[in-house]
């Protein structure tokens, strides 16, 4: 289910220069970067690039969503890492991007590991962004 205008408690804010060889800012200053295409894509490689930006927000919010299924759950996630792997690669119409999610969570077994993820998945704003747009891969 979607969102409406009127429910927003937050805008994030940014302006490209030139694309994926140019620069990226927030209009608060907080992010400010050059980007370029990777070298395995042809490009310098001396910036960050989109992927990296995606893979960066996308760990950080599902961290936030299995810290939010962990409380629910009464489960110990402190110490726990998420990782998130964004590849681009050409598909039918062009690129497409696809994403490996891993957590390791020292504190609970593997059953309840997976079972954690699974959840975090469901509730993360990006995962349900995504859905049924890219394949999106959950490991732990």
């Amino acid at each position: 289910m979607s969102i409406q205008h009127t429910d927003v408690l937050y805008t994030a804010v940014a302006t490209a220069e030139n694309g994926r060889d140019g620069r990226v800012a927030t209009d608060d200053g907080q992010l400010d970067v050059v980007v370029n295409p990777p070298k395995a894509m042809g490009g310098s490689g001396a910036g960050t690039n989109p992927e990296q930006l995606f893979a960066a927000g996308y760990s950080a919010c599902f961290q936030g969503a299995l810290g939010v299924v962990a409380r629910n759950e009464n489960a110990d996630v402190s110490g726990a890492t998420v990782t998130a792997e964004v590849g681009i690669g050409k598909n039918d119409d062009g690129f497409g991007i696809i994403v490996k999610i891993s957590a390791t969570i020292p504190n609970v077994d593997a059953e309840t590991a997976k079972s954690l993820i699974e959840k975090a998945h469901q509730v993360c704003p990006y995962s349900k962004a995504t859905r049924g747009n890219i394949t999106v891969e959950l490991a732990v």
